[in-house]
């Protein structure tokens, strides 16, 4: 009976590449909520909290059973890391920039799960990784449009955001081994608020939105947070860390169209060639991760 196991690996990747487009509208909204990269950050979680309590507490959700998970703790102080880092890397360096390094995740959570889960992958879906994180380092090395304000302070923080959201989704990964999607976001959300707070006042950024327009963007990051995180909390307890890892490369591709369209970030033709190839490894790692189909055997 391996049809229904193949038809749910199927719809959970495509709820895993459902949020990681959503995701990548983060860096957009981010450059258009007129806050400080932490306060942005605050102010995200923020407004996802109190949505996320009222899908924890709906007629028929599951309840959890003690306190919360420790890895769902440490979910959201590595997110609270991931979004400070991210956030400043967006405000110095392009959008394409920003988000194709924060997501050279796939190397860092291959060889965590591989050493520490003994989650052995297979030969031809290390080559996918490593045509998915060569396309998206063309991607970041290639100049193409306005290259921001800082770049290499900005290259250097988006490429620290990697090991906080490997780490990240490795937690998140654990929790919803005993926890629900709504639940491990609910904890993670809660516990990441303060940090992003405390790091917003320390380093005295502005706190409040200049304009309507910066509230409605991070209202957006709130409403972003739930459909896009929420899809990757829920297939990461359905598919490996390392695959999910690999798939939400597609979030650079996204991120460097909008960044093309909106703030004139064009790609030049190496940054291009790049996305094609980071999608290829995308494509060809999921080809060599699929289940296989077990042999019959006679009565």
């Amino acid at each position: 009976m391996t049809e229904p196991r193949t038809e749910g690996r199927w719809l959970s990747l495509a709820v895993l590449v459902f949020g990681a487009m959503v995701i990548g509208l983060a860096p957009i909204l981010v450059r258009l909520a007129e806050a400080g990269p932490a306060a942005v950050g605050f102010w995200r979680l923020l407004i996802a909290a109190p949505l996320l309590a009222a899908l924890a507490m709906r007629p028929g959700a599951e309840r959890p059973a003690g306190p919360p998970p420790r890895a769902a703790l440490l979910a959201g102080v590595m997110f609270a890391l991931d979004l400070g880092f991210w956030h400043y890397g967006i405000a110095f360096t392009s959008v394409a920039n920003a988000t194709v390094l924060a997501n050279l995740t796939p190397v860092i959570v291959t060889a965590f799960a591989w050493i520490f889960f003994k989650q052995v992958p297979p030969r031809l879906f290390l080559a996918a990784v490593a045509l998915a994180v060569s396309g998206s380092w063309m991607m970041a090395t290639a100049r193409g449009g306005a290259p921001g304000i800082n770049p290499p302070l900005g290259d250097a923080l988006s490429l620290a955001t990697t090991l906080w959201y490997a780490l990240y989704m490795i937690a998140v990964a654990q929790a919803r081994r005993t926890s629900g999607a709504v639940q491990v976001m609910l904890w993670s959300t809660l516990t990441g608020l303060p940090f992003l707070l405390a790091g917003a006042l320390l380093l005295r950024e502005p706190l409040l939105p200049a304009t309507w327009a910066g509230w409605a963007a991070c209202a957006g990051l709130g409403a972003m947070h739930i459909a896009g995180q929420g899809s990757i909390a829920w297939a990461l307890g359905r598919l490996p860390a390392a695959t999910a890892s690999v798939v939400v490369l597609v979030q650079p591709v996204v991120a460097g169209a909008l960044g093309w369209a909106l703030f004139a970030e064009a790609p030049g033709p190496w940054q291009a060639l790049g996305g094609f190839i980071a999608l290829a490894g995308v494509a060809l790692a999921q080809w060599a991760g699929r289940p296989r189909q077990p042999i019959a055997s006679s009565p």
